[in-house]
């Protein structure tokens, strides 16, 4: 009897090395992390050397190059490493995902600060219009950013490798642990926004398997806390359309870092996160646990 064997793929020591995944998290986190700290930096660079009539247009061009630059570089190096689509970044799914994704975003938020406003929490006030560009810049950005770097590379590589709930887990308390540093954090500040965004984020995506989702939301999110409403996000205060001033105990108020830290905010946003986790769960989408810390290693599970 004749045995033909099959043929022994044969890769390169690139591929080889890059099929590890613990290789592969830090070479994307730290690509896609650098990547999105220059965007941030680029337009505090730029503009004192902008004249101040020209800045608008300037500061919306810089936002538009760093929202691309940002997805090309994911994307081209997710390529790279991978060797496969980049179906996360599918184009024919963004706009109905980011659509969808700000229309849940703001009327999440919008349904956390009516609620502060029933109970007498929330004052808030009409103003003068105001410039929102500053307000729209800093959504898209933070949007983009975060979103490629918290659910593209720490949720989904860790999800590979040890399943959807270690991934959620770490993803939300890295996400909290990052906004530790901002104006008014505190512990509680950092807990509430691993539960309300960490978590919500991270089952967005996994319902969906792409990023355009949890992009929208976290735009729609961000918009309306300082654009629309003109409260303190992530203690960084904006003008908004409106103006809403929040007195009372920190429990509720969140203190100087802005709502996102009221339990009341933690609160919707949880029973949001179940929502779509479940639809999540239903769809097939739930990773078990697992050990997959090699692609080879994974395809014998």
């Amino acid at each position: 009897m004749t045995v033909i064997a099959e043929p022994i793929e044969r890769r390169s020591m690139m591929r080889s090395f890059f099929d590890n995944r613990i290789v592969r998290f830090f070479a994307l986190f730290f690509l896609t992390t650098g990547a999105y700290v220059g965007a941030q930096i680029l337009p505090v660079v730029t503009m004192p050397h902008i004249a101040a009539e020209n800045r608008e247009i300037v500061a919306i061009a810089i936002s538009a190059i760093s929202a691309v630059a940002l997805l090309l570089v994911y994307w081209l190096f997710v390529r790279l490493m991978e060797h496969r689509a980049v179906g996360e970044l599918a184009v024919r799914k963004a706009p109905g995902g980011v659509i969808a994704g700000a229309l849940i975003g703001l009327g999440l938020f919008a349904g956390v600060i009516g609620t502060l406003y029933a109970m007498g929490i929330a004052t808030i006030q009409q103003t003068s219009g105001q410039n929102l560009l500053g307000a729209a810049n800093m959504a898209v950005l933070s949007a983009i950013g975060e979103e490629l770097v918290f659910r593209g590379v720490v949720f989904r590589i860790f999800e590979e490798m040890f399943g959807s709930l270690t991934a959620l887990l770490v993803s939300a308390a890295f996400f909290g642990a990052t906004h530790l540093a901002n104006n008014g954090a505190t512990l509680t500040s950092g807990a509430a926004i691993a539960l309300e965004a960490g978590v919500l984020l991270g089952v967005s995506y996994m319902m969906v398997r792409n990023l355009w989702l949890p992009m929208g939301l976290h735009f729609g999110w961000n918009f309306a806390e300082s654009a629309i409403f003109g409260s303190v996000v992530s203690g960084a205060a904006f003008k908004g359309l409106l103006h809403t001033t929040l007195t009372g105990p920190e429990l509720l108020t969140g203190g100087k870092f802005g709502p996102e830290a009221s339990v009341i905010a933690v609160a919707v946003c949880t029973a949001a996160a179940l929502v779509i986790a479940v639809v999540a769960v239903r769809r097939g989408e739930w990773r078990g646990l697992r050990l997959a810390v090699n692609d080879r290693t994974a395809k014998l599970e």
